[in-house]
């Protein structure tokens, strides 16, 4: 008869609790949302969406509540590796509060993964649809792209260059992975680059991310903004230039909204 291998104590004395592995992890992720699935609020929570979102109800606090709780339990045993391996397992997932938590833990650890690779693994979650929405996408681009982008020009230009692609997300998020840089007027020149390659796409999601990114361009260096609005004028789609000016005083939008007609 096999003897039980004997638990492995820490120096108290106690037993040592066994890290959870990415998929354990994933499995508790699903049980915990689904058990807090709330059918009235996925249905009201639609509306936020033009094309069919798959939804549980689960409100963006309790996700990222849940999110910091799991990531409590495992920050000293994970490294972006098994936070990667639980991103792919639960991205592909139809429940767009599963998706948000996966991105939300990937966002603690990847400081410490290779830039390059992990933004080509974004890239290919976004290629793959498994961020098929804006929600999905506005969430991995802060969490996951952006902080592996500050201070790697050679990453940057890749980004830049998904504003050529015609894949509908990952053109989206050429735009709002820029966001964060842009609002502390960081890379300002390649913002406003990317932003006249996009006025071409008659996307509304396209749009109104590009009018999102110029707005937080604009927070740092108003004049700038206006002098780049007012120099492409009439090449600005409405909506990206309505998003843009909106933090104008209503009189100074108004008459950018004249000069660019």
């Amino acid at each position: 008869m096999k003897r039980r291998k004997a638990a492995n104590p820490d120096k108290s004395g106690r037993e040592k609790k066994r890290a959870p592995g990415a998929a354990e992890m994933a499995a508790r992720v699903r049980a915990v949302l689904h058990s807090r699935a709330n059918p009235e609020k996925a249905r009201s929570g639609q509306a936020f969406f033009k094309e069919p979102v798959i939804l549980l109800g689960v409100s963006a606090t309790e996700s990222r509540a849940l999110a910091r709780e799991i990531y409590g339990e495992v920050k000293k045993s994970w490294s972006w590796k098994e936070a990667t391996a639980l991103a792919d397992l639960l991205l592909p997932d139809p429940y767009l509060e599963v998706k948000g938590i996966a991105i939300l833990i990937l966002g603690r650890f990847v400081k410490s993964a290779p830039a390059a690779g992990m933004l080509s693994k974004a890239k290919s979650w976004l290629q793959a649809g498994f961020c098929d929405n804006w929600a999905s996408v506005d969430t991995l681009c802060p969490e996951v792209i952006a902080p592996l982008l500050a201070g790697t020009p050679g990453l940057l230009r890749q980004v830049q260059d998904w504003s050529l692609s015609g894949n509908r997300w990952v053109k989206r998020a050429s735009a709002v992975s820029l966001i964060p840089l842009a609002r502390r007027g960081i890379e300002l020149n390649r913002a406003y680059a990317n932003a006249r390659r996009l006025f071409a796409s008659r996307d509304d999601l396209i749009q109104k991310a590009n009018g999102w990114l110029l707005r937080e361009a604009g927070k740092t260096d108003m004049k700038q903004l206006e002098g780049f609005l007012l120099a492409h004028g009439p090449a600005i789609p409405r909506t990206t230039l309505r998003y843009a000016i909106e933090r104008f005083p209503a009189a100074k939008r108004k008459q950018i909204l004249l000069k660019t007609k």
